[in-house]
C-alpha cells in the first residue's frame, strides 16, 4: 500500500497515465472516497491514457458506460445508487468484467465480487481544496509489481 498527492489535474492524470500503462482486460478497480473527491476525474483520465477519445461522465444514474478503447472495452460503473452486492449482481454486469478493464466508483458496495481488485481511496487534503490523496493497495498477486512500479 502506498500514497501520492495530487496537487493538479496534471498531476491526476500523469498518475492515471502510469497505472494505465499496467492495465490489461480482466483488471477490476475499486475506487472509494467522499462525493467529490475526484473518483470521475481519475476515471477520465484513465480513459483517455487507454486512447479513448469519448467523453467520460459520472454513470451516477446509467450505473454504467462502456468506452471502447484500442485495447477492448473500458466499464466504468457508479455503484453510488445500489444498496446492496445483491442488487450489483442483478444488473448482470459480472458477465463482461472478464474482458473489460473495470472501474467501480463507490466500490465498497460490491467489493465482496471483486477480490482481485486494485482499490484506490481517494481523500480531500486539509487546507487544499484541489489536492486529492490516493491510496493504492491490493491484496492480489497480481497487483503487487504493478504497485511496486507505480509507487517509484
Amino acid at each position: 500500500m502506498f500514497s501520492v498527492i495530487c496537487e493538479s489535474r496534471e498531476e491526476t492524470a500523469w498518475v492515471a497515465a502510469t497505472l494505465a500503462s499496467f492495465l490489461r482486460a480482466g483488471d477490476a478497480m475499486l475506487l472509494k472516497g467522499p462525493l467529490a473527491s475526484g473518483k470521475t476525474a481519475f476515471v477520465q483520465e484513465l480513459v483517455a491514457a487507454l486512447g479513448s477519445k469519448a467523453e467520460v461522465t459520472s454513470p451516477t444514474f446509467t450505473l454504467a458506460q462502456f468506452y471502447q478503447l484500442p485495447v477492448g472495452t473500458f466499464l466504468h460503473i457508479d455503484a453510488y445508487r445500489l444498496s446492496s452486492v445483491a442488487e450489483f449482481r442483478d444488473l448482470g454486469l459480472e458477465d463482461f468484467v472478464p474482458e473489460s478493464i473495470t472501474a467501480v466508483e463507490w466500490g465498497d458496495i460490491v467489493e465482496e465480487d471483486f477480490t482481485n481488485a486494485l482499490t484506490i481511496t481517494f481523500e480531500f487534503v486539509p487546507n487544499h481544496d484541489n489536492w486529492r490523496k490516493l491510496t493504492f493497495s491490493a491484496t492480489a498477486e497480481r497487483w503487487q509489481p504493478v504497485l511496486k512500479e507505480i509507487n517509484h
